[in-house]
C-alpha cells in the first residue's frame, strides 16, 4: 500500500510498506526500521517481545529531541511493555503502539506537521 502525504524535501517519509520492508524517501529496506525526520536506521527488533530501551538508544538520543515515539507493533496492535513506556517517558517522549500499517500513516502525517516524531516499526 502506497502512503503519501506532502513533506519538506529530504524529510524521511514512509511512502510504502510491504512484507518483510518498507521504502522511505526512495530507499528500500529490509527488515523492522527506526525512522526519524531526518534519517532511518535498520532495527533488529523483529518482535514486540524483542523491544528494549537498549534497542531505543538512537530514539533517546536523537537531536533534536523525539517527542512522540510511534511503535509499529508488527501486523496487529499491541501494548507497549509498562518498562518501555516508562523509561521513554522519563526522556519525556510519548509512546503511542499500534499496528505496522496504521503506525506507518500516523508517523507520515505527524511528520507533514512537522512534529519531533519518530517511528519504531516491526515489519510485516
Amino acid at each position: 500500500m502506497e502512503v503519501t502525504p506532502v513533506v519538506a524535501s529530504g524529510r524521511q517519509l514512509i511512502q510504502a510498506y510491504r512484507e518483510g520492508g518498507f521504502t522511505v524517501a526512495g530507499v528500500r529496506y529490509e527488515g523492522s526500521l527506526l525512522v526519524m525526520p531526518e534519517r532511518t536506521l535498520s532495527w533488529q527488533a523483529d518482535t514486540l517481545s524483542r523491544v528494549t530501551v537498549d534497542s531505543m538508544a538512537p530514539i533517546i538520543q536523537a537531536d533534536p529531541a523525539v517527542e512522540i515515539l510511534i511503535l509499529g507493533c508488527g501486523p496487529s496492535f499491541a501494548l507497549a511493555p509498562p518498562h518501555l513506556r516508562d523509561a521513554l517517558r522519563a526522556h519525556r517522549i510519548v509512546v503511542e503502539a499500534m499496528a505496522t500499517p496504521a503506525a506507518c500513516r500516523t508517523y507520515n502525517v505527524l511528520l507533514a506537521e512537522d512534529r519531533r516524531v519518530a517511528a519504531a516499526l516491526i515489519a510485516v
